[in-house]
């Protein structure tokens, strides 16, 4: 048996948002999030919450963001979107109070089911809770969830949960130590 992707078929997926909104988000998105001559990051949540994202107060969006599905996307107050952040958020992503993601991070809640001949797609949330760290250039997969206060250290791409106040590393990402914070 060999990949035959002219058997391919998502019909099933559901992106929500109409033809012509998504069509809309498109270019607002291009125009306004992902272009980095765009300093004004409260432009930046305007639009998403025009498109049905629940944005927190105090939360900063850097140029260059690419945000798929505003309307898939929850972010808690007063966390940080570095720039050349991509959610690719199929489904919902929930990201929590406090927590940051640093330049050319990934949310990807999609992917291939490559032991299918017809390439299934398969989508699953990501959930960030209060205070996660993705360090730049990281990866959280679909299905993650990053527990409280988590790190997802540079270039490190996480395929399982990550525990509350721990430190990860890798790829595959596995456990290096404890968070620890100071006053």
């Amino acid at each position: 048996m060999k990949t035959d992707l002219s058997k391919y078929d998502n019909s099933w997926y559901k992106p929500g948002g109409n033809f012509l909104s998504r069509r809309l988000w498109f270019l607002i998105n291009a125009w306004f999030l992902i272009n980095p001559a765009l300093p004004f990051s409260g432009l930046r949540v305007f639009w998403l919450k025009i498109f049905g994202a629940k944005i927190g107060r105090g939360v900063i969006i850097k140029p260059g963001v690419n945000v798929k599905y505003p309307w898939n996307l929850e972010v808690g107050d007063y966390t940080w979107i570095g720039e050349r952040v991509w959610i690719d958020n199929l489904v919902r992503v929930k990201i929590g109070a406090h927590a940051c993601l640093s330049q050319g991070a990934m949310l990807l809640t999609g992917n291939h089911n490559y032991k299918k001949s017809t390439f299934d797609l398969m989508v699953e949330e990501i959930e960030l809770e209060d205070g996660v760290w993705i360090g730049a250039q990281a990866l959280v997969s679909a299905g993650v969830k990053c527990g409280s206060h988590a790190v997802l250290a540079v270039n490190s791409v996480a395929v399982s949960d990550l525990k509350p106040w721990t430190i990860y590393q890798g790829n595959p990402a596995v456990e290096v130590r404890e968070r620890k914070m100071e006053v």
